[in-house]
């Protein structure tokens, strides 16, 4: 008969894991994620599995726990492949030069952190995608932002904290309509009670991002900026109109088409975009031998390395897109991710893990700080978003009411600690999907996503000061 692990044996995959990704940082370096984590994840779901099947658990359950968890990542992983394909259309049809180029231009260098991470806020809160606007503008915004010379992490950082705040104020987010319906209240009782700490969190970030930027000498980029832009021009035909496709794009999210036929059509505009405004390009391409015919760039384009040469080597990684190809990487660390996830979960491990933290919970506070820190656990451990806020809402539910304390306060809790800590945990779907998307490693953007390390720790210290406790 199966029997829940001893808490000491349930942390031990745990350990296990946090000590072989520590040395693969250590051996690897930036190379972690070309492999090694992958191997961690697959080595630590097989600790897992010695210790479910010392417990009771038989190999079969062990395994359905792993497909059943696979299975809840596999929309992710079709968006992933899309997302793949979008970046390298765009480029092959001139829209992501073309939000370089016009954003050169109109974006000034002291405030480009600043106003990147509003950008990235509007249109999340517009389309309620996170991933979306990452996908579409933060691409641009990341190309626009290393042509100033500002520091890779420093944009990713400002990029993800905007499309976060978006997506976590959104009433069209999935995650927005997940947390109270989880923890047994309404979206807009929800989405207001966010308020009180969301608002604080982004306003903190956005005068960081803005002191930050005054210490950048815009002077010495202009030389640099104006040579990008005229490399630009001579390669691609731009122009305003070019901005049709990604528009059109953000309009099918704001009306709730999902995710994978928006992407999808998407990709398809971006090379359509390309027969009808590059046929310069694709002559040029043709005349140089690079990527074969018309019909070969375009396949390549969607789903192989795609690129337009430049002498300039910065310019030359702007404009290079890995397709869908390029995202396999990312899949592959997201579905060892989920096995891992998929064994903690069946062998009884969370369970224990999870009935320890709910003892820490003896007063109004703890069970708030409690319930933070669990959904940062899930993120760890789980490996998905979803999980993060799914399993502690049903862990606490009880407890909140037994505590008279209105269910806003705990779904406030799963979005500020569990939907924002995601992107931060590299084996994370929502971590590896946009560390592949931008092409910048967790570890290199994490510390600077201001808005996703403030949200968790101002919900604790809005438990811990009693700040509008919402009562029952």
């Amino acid at each position: 008969m199966p029997k829940q692990p001893p808490i000491l044996i349930a942390f031990l995959p745990l350990i296990f894991l946090i000590g072989l990704l520590a040395l693969n940082v250590v051996v690897f370096g930036d190379g972690a994620l070309d492999f090694s984590n992958q191997l961690a994840l697959l080595l630590a779901a097989g600790v897992a599995g010695l210790i479910g099947r010392a417990h009771g658990y038989s190999f079969s359950a062990l395994m359905d726990g792993t497909i059943d968890n696979i299975k809840q990542a596999v929309p992710a992983i079709i968006v992933l492949l899309l997302i793949g394909s979008l970046a390298g259309s765009w480029l092959f049809g001139g829209i992501v030069p073309a939000m370089i180029y016009y954003g050169l231009k109109l974006l000034n260098p002291d405030y480009f952190l600043f106003t990147a991470c509003i950008i990235s806020a509007v249109v999340s809160l517009a389309t309620g995608s996170s991933w979306g606007t990452i996908a579409t503008v933060g691409i641009a915004l990341l190309g626009i932002g290393t042509t100033m010379n500002i520091n890779e992490g420093l944009v990713a950082g400002a990029i993800i904290s905007g499309a976060y705040f978006g997506d976590k104020m959104s009433p069209l987010s999935d995650t927005t309509n997940l947390a109270p319906a989880v923890a047994g209240t309404d979206l807009f009782t929800h989405i207001r009670y966010m308020t009180i700490t969301t608002v604080p969190s982004i306003v903190i970030t956005l005068v960081i991002f803005l002191v930050i930027g005054f210490t950048f000498d815009a002077s010495l980029n202009a030389e640099q900026i104006a040579s990008v832009n005229v490399q630009l021009e001579e390669r691609f035909n731009l122009s305003p109109l070019l901005f049709i496709v990604p528009a059109a794009v953000i309009f099918m999210i704001v009306k709730k088409i999902p995710a994978a036929p928006a992407l999808a059509v998407g990709s398809l505009l971006g090379v359509l975009n390309a027969f009808v405004f590059q046929t310069e390009l694709i002559g040029q391409l043709m005349d140089e031998g690079i990527h074969g015919n018309a019909y070969a760039m375009a396949m390549t384009s969607l789903g192989a390395d795609f690129s337009i040469p430049s002498d300039d080597p910065m310019l030359s990684d702007l404009l290079s897109a890995g397709g869908m190809k390029g995202m396999l990487g990312t899949i592959w660390l997201i579905v060892c991710a989920m096995i891992f996830g998929g064994v903690m979960e069946r062998n009884g491990c969370l369970t224990a893990i999870s009935s320890f933290l709910l003892q820490m919970a003896k007063s109004r506070t703890g069970l708030v700080g409690t319930t933070a820190l669990s959904s940062v656990f899930m993120n760890l451990t789980a490996s998905d978003q979803y999980l993060a806020i799914v399993v502690p809402g049903k862990m606490y539910q009880k407890a909140y009411e037994e505590k008279g304390l209105h269910p806003a306060n705990l779904s406030r809790t799963l979005e500020d600690a569990g939907t924002v800590t995601s992107v931060l945990v590299p084996w994370n779907t929502c971590g590896a999907a946009q560390a592949g998307v931008l092409g910048v490693a967790t570890a290199v953007y994490w510390p600077f996503c201001f808005f996703c390390l403030l949200s968790p720790l101002m919900t604790i210290a809005v438990g811990a000061f009693k700040v509008k406790i919402k009562e029952a």
